[in-house]
């Protein structure tokens, strides 16, 4: 617990002292750690291959294939991990300690995800959601996975 708490204090001291401030248009809010499979990246009208090291921004719409997984790693040190078969959107992310500005909105509408919290999670833990089809996750802890399938014919 107290590396923990440590850990967060200084990524927090390091964000203040680089200016670490709200995403903005255009502004990279994570990388893409690992890709194997079919695993893209759409930005707007554009399909990108996922790759470690391709930049992410907010509106990015992060897919995989029958075969697929993506390894993610945002500014704030929060990762996700997206199994085969998913689609996510990365819909807001502000993270500014300076001005006390933390956000994470993750929408997934198929597929399966985990996430570990980075300092958004421990430092305003209310401010780290993530919606499905059928529900939004508000995160009071660390971690969690979730599946989301497509909703059955009644």
């Amino acid at each position: 617990m107290k590396i923990t708490v440590a850990a967060a204090l200084l990524l927090g001291a390091l964000s203040f002292a680089t200016g670490a401030g709200p995403a903005i248009a255009g502004e990279t809010i994570g990388v893409v750690r690992s890709a194997s499979g079919d695993a893209t990246l759409t930005r707007g009208e554009k399909t990108l291959p996922a790759a470690p090291g391709l930049k992410l921004m907010v509106g990015d719409i992060l897919g995989t294939g029958r075969d697929g997984s993506l390894g993610v790693i945002l500014r704030d040190d929060s990762s996700l991990s997206i199994g085969p078969g998913s689609r996510l959107v990365l819909r807001s992310f502000r993270f500014s300690t300076s001005e006390e500005t933390f956000e994470l909105v993750v929408r997934i509408t198929r597929g399966t995800m985990a996430y570990l919290s980075g300092l958004i999670g421990k430092l305003a833990p209310g401010k780290a959601r993530f919606e499905t089809p059928t529900a939004t996750i508000g995160i009071r802890g660390t971690r969690f996975a979730v599946k989301v399938e497509e909703p059955s014919a009644r």
